[in-house]
């Protein structure tokens, strides 16, 4: 299985940061935020990364390079412009193949995900080995937490293992999800898409699947909430 991580926004409620550096690379306690994520997808077995970048993308592969110093291999999906999500994925659709592959954010930290989850989340048959039609069977699973402060209202429900647009409680996205290539075929290249339509759009046709992840997570969404998570460091290099 390969992973992409989102390296191509801009951060604009983190500047003045991220005017001089590109959101991913702020770290949380000593790390950059995006080599949590490459050494965690490593720890699974999980070694062929593509990162889509944009603002000062170049800062991003100076810093990774081929990903040789972590033991992955990470390749490149440069954008002129952030083409959001599903863009992203459509633009670095020749790096990644044609089987399942896992996508992260780049700017959020959850040191403790496993990784090795996400390989055998999409099935193509059911329980008894019977393949599942092509309009029956899950596009993606989806990785939801409790909800944060900032998406109170939560994005999706869930019963069962089945994720709907539909039903309380409401879950927040965590950011993390499995998908197949089938779900952005129509996109083209280059153009600006968000997921988070194709998810629901899935969602009503009953082939999302998903479950709760309850560990650390943070979307690291403003300078405060950065220095809070640095704090703990903070108050060692005092002591």
């Amino acid at each position: 299985m390969k992973a992409m991580i989102f390296a191509a926004g801009r951060g604009e409620r983190m500047r003045p940061l991220t005017d001089t550096c590109p959101k991913p690379l702020l770290k949380v306690r000593g790390r950059p935020l995006i080599v949590w994520h490459v050494l965690n997808l490593v720890r699974a077995g999980i070694t062929e990364i593509v990162i889509n970048h944009a603002h000062l993308g170049h800062m991003i592969e100076e810093e990774l390079g081929d990903g040789s110093k972590y033991g992955a291999q990470i390749a490149y999906s440069h954008e002129e412009t952030a083409l959001e999500t599903a863009g992203g994925i459509a633009n670095a659709m020749h790096l990644l193949g044609d089987e399942p592959f896992v996508a992260v954010s780049g700017d959020i930290y959850c040191p403790y995900f496993d990784f090795e989850q996400v390989e055998d989340v999409l099935h193509d048959k059911d329980m008894w080995g019977n393949p599942y039609p092509a309009d029956k069977r899950d596009v993606c699973w989806l990785y939801l937490t409790p909800n944060p402060w900032h998406n109170p209202e939560g994005d999706f429900a869930l019963n069962m293992y089945s994720v709907s647009n539909e039903g309380t409680p409401k879950w927040n996205f965590a950011n993390i999800g499995v998908y197949r290539p089938e779900m952005f075929a129509a996109i083209k290249p280059g153009e600006k898409v968000r997921i988070g339509g194709l998810m629901r759009e899935y969602a009503d046709r009953g082939q999302v699947g998903g479950e709760v992840y309850e560990g650390e997570w943070v979307n690291v969404g403003t300078v405060a909430q950065l220095d809070e998570l640095n704090a703990p460091l903070a108050k060692k290099a005092k002591a």
